[in-house]
C-alpha cells in the first residue's frame, strides 16, 4: 500500500467507506456505468501472434498450459529457436509462466525496447496534450532504466499504469526465495524511487536482498520485487474492497507455482499487499513457508487459521503507522477484516521498531528489516518479537529451512 505513506486523514477513509456504501448499492441495481470497448494490448497482440505461429513446423503450445508443460516444450528446444520465439513475441514469452527465466529477461528487454521506442514517438505527437508528451516522456526514460545493464525483469505489461516484476539474484539456483508484494499506487512509474527509495518495491527488494545476504552469507537467496498487478490507485472504492486483491491473488500465484526449484518460498506482504496475500494464501503452493505482511488492514480473514494455508503467518506493525486506526472489518465487501497482529487473529507478532511509519518497513537499520532477512533465510530463531514471551518463535528452529514438500 504504497502511496498510505503520505499520511491521509483518517476520516477522509472513513468517508470513502461510505462512498463505497454508495458505490456498491448502485452496482448492485445496474446504475454504474458500462466499460466501452478497449483495443487490443500490446500484450494481447503478442499472445495472439504466438497462438497463431509454428516452429520447427508445429503450432506453439497454448501459453494457458500449465508451467510444467510449457517448461518442458522450452526444454525440447533448440537455443536458436527458444532465442527466435523470444524476438518473435517478447510480450508472450517474457511473461509466459513455465518459460526459462533467462529466456524471459531477455524477451522482456526486447520488449521494453520496443515500448521505449513508442513512447518516445509518443513524446513529439501533435495529437497529445502538454501533459500527456511529458507522461510518455516519463514511461520513455522508466523503460530506458528497466534496460540497464544487469536487470532481470520477470514480467512487463505496458498497458495502463503498467505491470512489472524483477528478480534480485539467481533464482534458478536460490536456496530461499523471497517475494515481496506492494500495495497501492503501485505501477510502471512508482516502481521505483531516487527519493524514499524504500517505499517502492525495487527498494524494498534490494533493501531485503542486502539484509538477507548479511543475516546468512552463505545462503543463496533471490527476491522478487513483485508488482504485476493492477494495484489500486489511492484510498477510492478499490482500497476498501478486495477486487483487485482477488484479481492480483490468481496472478501471484500463477507466479508462485511457476517459479523454478523446489526453495521454500516467503512472500512479504506491505499493506494492501496484505490484503492479496491474505486471498491469494489458500491457494499458494505448498512450498511456500512463510507468509509475513507489514501495515495490514486486514488479510480477508477472521483468524490466521482461516487462511487455509500451511505456511507460518508473520505480522508487524510500527506503534507509529497510522494503518492502526484504520476500522478493522468486513461489512458487505468493505473493509479487509480482523487485525493481524491482534492476539485474536493468531499470527506470530514480530517487533518493527523504527520501521518510520506506514512506509517504512524496508528501511536499513529496522527491526522490522532485520526480522524479514531471518525469516527470508530461515533463522527463526533469530526473530525479534514484539513481545516479551517471544511466543512468535514457540516450535521453531533455526534449522528449520526446508519449507514443506
Amino acid at each position: 500500500m504504497t502511496s498510505f505513506d503520505t499520511s491521509p486523514q483518517l476520516n477522509v477513509w472513513r468517508a470513502l467507506l461510505a462512498l463505497a456504501v454508495v458505490f456498491v448499492m448502485l452496482a448492485t441495481t445496474g446504475w454504474t456505468a458500462l466499460r466501452g470497448h478497449r483495443e487490443t494490448t500490446p500484450l494481447q497482440a503478442s499472445l495472439s501472434a504466438w497462438e497463431h505461429g509454428r516452429v520447427g513446423g508445429h503450432r506453439l503450445p497454448d501459453p494457458d498450459e500449465s508451467p510444467a508443460r510449457l517448461a518442458r516444450f522450452f526444454v525440447s528446444l533448440t537455443e536458436r529457436q527458444r532465442a527466435g520465439l523470444a524476438h518473435s513475441y517478447p510480450l508472450a514469452v517474457g511473461n509466459m509462466n513455465g518459460a526459462p527465466v533467462e529466456l524471459r529477461y531477455r524477451a522482456n528487454r526486447i520488449a521494453l525496447k520496443k515500448q521505449r521506442k513508442v513512447e518516445k514517438k509518443r513524446m513529439h505527437d501533435s495529437r497529445l496534450s502538454p501533459v500527456g508528451q511529458q507522461q510518455a516522456g516519463r514511461r520513455m526514460h522508466r523503460f530506458e532504466s528497466l534496460m540497464s545493464k544487469g536487470r532481470q525483469i520477470l514480467a512487463f505489461d505496458p498497458d495502463g499504469s503498467g505491470r512489472i516484476a524483477e528478480v534480485f539474484g539467481n533464482l534458478d539456483k536460490a536456496e530461499r526465495i523471497s517475494v515481496v508484494v506492494p500495495g497501492v499506487d503501485t505501477d510502471l512509474l512508482t516502481f521505483q524511487r531516487t527519493n524514499r527509495r524504500y517505499t517502492a518495491p525495487v527498494g524494498m527488494a534490494e533493501a531485503l536482498y542486502a539484509a538477507e545476504r548479511t543475516a546468512s552469507p552463505t545462503t543463496r537467496t533471490a527476491v522478487i520485487a513483485w508488482a504485476d498487478y493492477t494495484a489500486p490507485s489511492g484510498l477510492g472504492v478499490d482500497a476498501a474492497t478486495a477486487m483487485r486483491a482477488e484479481d492480483g491473488a490468481v496472478r501471484l500465484n500463477a507466479l508462485l507455482r511457476a517459479l523454478p526449484g523446489s526453495a521454500p518460498v516467503t512472500t512479504f506482504c506491505h499493506s494492501y499487499g496484505s490484503v492479496l496475500c491474505g486471498v491469494a494464501a489458500h491457494e499458494m503452493p505448498r512450498r511456500v513457508a512463510d507468509i509475513a505482511v507489514a501495515a495490514s488492514p486486514g488479510m480477508h480473514a477472521s483468524q490466521a487459521s482461516r487462511l487455509g494455508t500451511g505456511a507460518r503467518v508473520w505480522a508487524m506493525r510500527d506503534a507509529s503507522d497510522w494503518i492502526q486506526d484504520v476500522p478493522y472489518l468486513e461489512v458487505g465487501g468493505l473493509g479487509h477484516g480482523a487485525d493481524p497482529v491482534s492476539t485474536a487473529f493468531g499470527a506470530r507478532v514480530l517487533s518493527a521498531q523504527d520501521a518510520r511509519g506506514h512506509a517504512g518497513y524496508f528501511e536499513p537499520g529496522t527491526d522490522s528489516l532485520r526480522n524479514f532477512a531471518d525469516i527470508g533465510v530461515g533463522a527463526y530463531d533469530s526473530v525479534l518479537c514484539a513481545h516479551d514471551d517471544a511466543g512468535c518463535r514457540d516450535g521453531l528452529s533455526a534449522t528449520t529451512t526446508a519449507g514443506r514438500a
